[in-house]
């Protein structure tokens, strides 16, 4: 395949993916624990500055104005009750991920640090002083405080609802589902917003590294702000290392693997940039920006089956300039065709797309 085949308009963003009708639900039994905690404001505020509670760093915007923080604030000056958050505890690290109240913190942490919503690379910050509440409270910031009300806020008890999954043991797939459940309010979250709030280590931390790649900024085209190109590397690392393990519903066998190997050794972390940095680098060079566009737009299919064809075959001695020139011989069977637009997500498809594609590379070496 050349860029001659493809239109040079590209709007790089869509992307062809599983429809959601084709993905049936995961049938499992979950065993969750779960508990309540009464933290005080001021033990939230520094558990959130040290990172014991983790908001995830991709976060939903802060949609807040001034005022409605500010009412939050107040309320607890008041001694009136204000909702709870929800906390999913980490097997792992017994950190505590924030899967619902996020607002609320953000916004009690803004006014225990002095400023409204930093960001950043702001030169200027806007010092949050309470707006639009009682008079012995307007005006002023954490530090304005009367030390009685100081101390009051400090003590205010803000209750927690803490879970954990006890089984099934060999993954953390129900944080997923509740924290899919609960984020219903405004922009709803996409898979991979939610994975990289709850399986937070270094299998997350190398796939944003790696997105930032060269070969494969060309060949997947500018960030996705729904993070749909980090989804994508984490496709190819889960069938790259259990395509013959693949059983759907695709979302539930990322998350798996996701959770699973979310904290790989260093070597491993090691071999999974080479392979990935190697496999876009040659794909760029023999197959072209357009490599995974065999239509117009990006097909993630189509990306998950050259990816792992190429990478499997990647120290071998094959000629991936002859595989490349041929490659049309495979997009034209109609049979290829539905197995990268149709069903996409169904075991059997899979299998026979990677066959296919197999047998492919077999013909032209």
């Amino acid at each position: 395949m050349n860029g001659n085949e493809i239109a040079e308009n590209q709007v790089d963003e869509e992307v062809i993916d599983v429809d959601e009708k084709d993905e049936s639900q995961a049938i499992v039994i979950y065993d969750i624990s779960s508990y309540g905690a009464d933290y005080d404001v001021e033990g939230l505020v520094k558990r959130l500055d040290r990172g014991d509670i983790f908001i995830p760093s991709f976060q939903r915007d802060y949609v807040w104005n001034q005022v409605e923080a500010s009412r939050l604030v107040e309320s607890l000056l008041l001694g009136l009750p204000v909702p709870g958050v929800f906390l999913a505890k980490d097997n792992d690290s017994n950190k505590l991920s924030v899967i619902d109240g996020q607002q609320r913190l953000k916004s009690l942490l803004f006014f225990y640090k002095g400023f409204f919503n930093p960001k950043e690379n702001d030169t200027r910050k806007k010092v949050f002083r309470l707006k639009n509440v009682q008079p012995q409270f307007e005006g002023k910031t954490y530090e304005d405080l009367e030390e009685e009300d100081r101390i009051n806020l400090d003590d205010s008890i803000i209750h927690s609802t803490i879970i954990k999954q006890e089984t099934p043991n060999d993954d953390n797939t129900s944080i997923y589902h509740v924290f899919e459940r609960l984020n219903t309010g405004g922009r709803k979250l996409t898979p991979q917003e939610i994975r990289s709030a709850i399986y937070i280590g270094k299998l997350n931390d190398l796939i944003i590294e790696l997105n930032e790649h060269h070969s494969w900024r060309e060949l997947f085209g500018k960030k996705n702000n729904r993070l749909k190109d980090q989804e994508m590397i984490l496709r190819f690392f889960a069938f790259y290392h259990l395509v013959e393990n693949y059983t759907k519903p695709l979302k539930e066998f990322l998350n798996k693997f996701n959770g699973k190997y979310r904290n790989p050794k260093e070597e491993e972390i090691e071999r999974l940039s080479n392979i990935f940095k190697k496999t876009t680098d040659v794909i760029l060079e023999h197959f072209g920006k357009n490599a995974f566009r065999p239509d117009r737009v990006f097909n993630a299919s189509a990306f998950e089956v050259l990816m792992v064809g190429i990478a499997k075959r990647i120290d071998s001695q094959i000629d991936f300039s002859k595989v490349a020139s041929n490659i049309r011989e495979l997009y034209d069977k109609q049979e290829y065709i539905d197995a990268i637009t149709r069903a996409t997500s169904d075991d059997k498809v899979v299998k026979q797309r990677h066959l296919m594609f197999d047998q492919f590379i077999n013909d032209n070496v």
